[in-house]
């Protein structure tokens, strides 16, 4: 029987973010929601936690894992913001917009060996829980790679049949899109996952990018 823990964040929802905090600094794996999906979460500057993820989620090592982050000063502590990377995190954030920087040596290489995918989450836990642990946060969907986006947590555990950990049950999330990718380690930047895929369209990343207003 898998050990498996399920806290109602209608009941005590102060309560249930300070448990799944201490689960995260033990290193272990909490389920919770964002502004788009469930997400499986862990200290992402835990090599050994950052694994685990990717053996549940059955990740292929080759790929990255997206982080949250609590705001822009811990944003700066882990990748190199650069002067577009500014303006599209005070055009966007918090929301659904992560984006793709080169890392600091902080950085685990089992997240990614050579930049940082990350966003501030728009959702309140979410966002707690990044700003309570103090360091950025895995936030990769808590699914089976391939499988769907969950939007409620039977679903999420039905996927990942290997989990163990807490999950933080906010009820049937909205079916909004995932969110939208901007790798500005190349030139030029590229836009993964926009309209209809993303939550963010590709023309509102060029409109801020070229100086305008989000």
């Amino acid at each position: 029987m898998r050990n498996i823990r399920i806290l109602g964040l209608a009941e005590s929802r102060e309560d249930a973010v300070a448990e799944a905090v201490n689960v995260l600094r033990d290193g272990g794996l909490v389920i919770y929601p964002t502004e788009t999906c469930y997400a499986l979460g862990a200290d992402a500057l835990n090599p050994d936690a950052v694994k685990r993820v990717r053996m549940v989620k059955r990740r292929p090592s080759s790929l990255p894992l997206p982080v949250i982050v609590a705001d822009e000063a811990m944003w700066r502590e882990y990748a190199e913001l650069t002067p577009d990377a500014l303006r599209l995190i005070r055009g966007f954030s918090p929301g659904p917009l992560t984006l793709v920087l080169r890392k600091r040596a902080l950085i685990p290489d089992a997240l990614n060996p050579y930049a940082l995918a990350a966003r501030i989450s728009s959702h309140p836990v979410a966002a707690e829980l990044a700003k309570r642990l103090g360091s950025p946060i895995v936030s990769t969907s808590a699914n089976a790679h391939g499988d769907p986006e969950p939007y409620d947590v039977k679903k999420a555990l039905r996927s990942l049949s290997l989990f163990e950990g807490l999950v933080l049950d906010d009820g049937e999330l909205p079916r909004r899109p995932v969110s939208t990718i901007a790798d500005l380690t190349v030139r030029p930047y590229r836009v993964q996952r926009a309209s209809p895929e993303g939550a963010i369209e590709a023309d509102a990343i060029r409109h801020v990018m070229e100086g305008g207003a989000s």
